[in-house]
């Protein structure tokens, strides 16, 4: 049956009624009429009418410059130009300047005379200069940014080095200390051949590549067990520097979560610190299982390992001997760090070993740091894991920068990574479970959005 067909069969009985009971009919209409008509009044008074709303209109006069007063507005306006670079190896104040779009010989001498100033082109290079100027290149201001000098300060804090005219409207220079900021990233890639270079494709910053060695140093050797195809994914502090992305040495601040999968087994930990005890900040695996160990894996952030503990042909006595230690490959100036809390037993000089420092752990323990080009602690002084103690050097019996590490038990000397693996985990307080679980929670969601960003990666191989 056709829709035509079936409104015809309901119309039926409608068209029979009204022409039995045409006036029945009429009435019902008017009743519904009026109905509509009553509620329509009864409404129609709560909305405003609209011709009975004030208005008002207003005028103002603008006053309008003659074209004149405008030029003469437009002169007497000064243009300031900000322009932002790099320092570079080899760099001059006029390279610099040039650069920087400046053109001020009296700048350009202060710069060279003031001690202060000349802080922008000594030392490490890669410092963010901003610099304001005029538009015929007169320097205004500048302002250069870099990593705070003191060791214990270069996590936090950055350097800012000022150069501005004073009340005398004389050139003065000052550094001041400032304190970074942090944004949440999230980041992921997969290893081809070493996790630099991983972490140098996923476009994050070296000290990630440092903390995700250390986060997962009692799992894996990074040195020998990496395999190509081994997926990571991060969450990590971008670092800024008022305002600016930072672009030296850290980068970043401290990676919160990661998830490593090596070999096939998935490795996962979180930065956690528990703010009812006060105690250090440190990793853990979602299990709660500690990633600290009683020593650290290694000495170094991560570095090449040039010498393993094993027979060597040794390169200056030319003979076989026994090496009784780990020899890390890494430039003069790398910083060397202890890897168990203790005491300096011994800071100075010795023979082969050039600038050495020893600590002590414990009573029966001790590790050795040899050919150091510098010493940054004392005999006797205690000391923490993770302390800077000096930096690589060659000193000694040495044929390049590098660092010797011995790790000694009654005085036997023990493969270093091997004990590392085997010391005691710190534990999860009982009380700090509830917290910990909830940022376990919130780990989880940022890594399972970081571990997306890889499939572009992968997906242009």
């Amino acid at each position: 049956m056709s829709d035509l067909d079936r409104w015809s069969t309901w119309l039926r009985p409608l068209e029979s009624f009204a022409a039995r009971y045409p006036r029945a009919l009429t009435g019902a209409v008017l009743a519904l009429l009026g109905g509509s008509a009553f509620t329509a009044f009864a409404l129609g008074p709560l909305v405003p009418d609209s011709d009975a709303v004030p208005r008002q209109a207003v005028v103002e006069t603008l006053p309008a410059l003659s074209i004149d007063d405008q030029i003469e507005a437009l002169a007497r306006h000064q243009l300031s130009l900000s322009r932002h670079d790099q320092t570079r190896p080899g760099d001059s104040v006029e390279g610099l300047l040039t650069r920087l779009g400046a053109f001020d010989a009296e700048f350009s001498a202060f710069l060279r005379s003031d001690a202060t100033a000349r802080q922008l082109l000594q030392g490490r290079t890669g410092k963010r200069v901003e610099l304001a100027a005029d538009a015929n290149g007169r320097v205004e201001r500048l302002v250069a940014r870099y990593p705070a000098s003191h060791p214990d300060l270069e996590r936090t804090h950055f350097s800012r080095l000022i150069v501005e005219r004073d009340a005398r409207s004389r050139w003065a220079a000052r550094v001041e200390l400032g304190r970074y900021e942090s944004q949440i990233r999230l980041g992921s890639g997969q290893i081809t051949s070493t996790l630099f270079a991983a972490t140098d494709e996923a476009g994050l910053p070296d000290a990630v590549a440092s903390q995700l060695a250390d986060m997962f140093s009692g799992d894996i050797d990074f040195h020998r067990d990496l395999r190509r195809g081994d997926r990571f994914s991060i969450v990590f502090e971008s670092l800024t520097a008022d305002g600016e992305p930072v672009t030296w040495g850290q980068g970043a601040g401290q990676v919160l979560a990661a998830e490593f999968v090596n070999a096939g087994r998935t490795h996962q930990a979180v930065w956690f610190r528990d703010e009812a005890t006060s105690s250090k900040g440190g990793y853990y695996g979602f299990d709660g299982q500690s990633k600290r160990r009683a020593f650290l894996a290694s000495p170094m952030e991560f570095s090449r390992v040039s010498s393993g503990f094993a027979m060597r042909f040794h390169p200056l006595l030319q003979t076989w001997r026994k090496h009784n230690g780990i020899d890390y490959a890494a430039p003069t100036g790398t910083p060397v760090r202890n890897v168990g809390d203790g005491w300096v037993s011994f800071a100075g000089r010795q023979s082969g070993y050039g600038n050495v420092v020893i600590v002590r752990h414990g009573a029966n323990k001790e590790t050795l740091y040899a050919h150091l080009s510098r010493i940054d602690v004392r005999q006797g002084q205690r000391v923490e894991q993770g302390q800077r103690l000096g930096a690589v050097g060659a000193t000694g019996w040495a044929t390049g920068p590098h660092l010797h590490f011995e790790f000694r038990v009654n005085g036997q000397h023990q493969d270093p990574r091997l004990l590392a693996r085997a010391s005691e985990a710190v534990k999860l307080a009982a009380a700090a479970r509830a917290p910990f679980e909830a940022q376990v929670a919130t780990a989880r969601t940022q890594l399972t959005v970081a571990s997306t960003l890889a499939e572009g990666v992968t997906g242009r191989d």
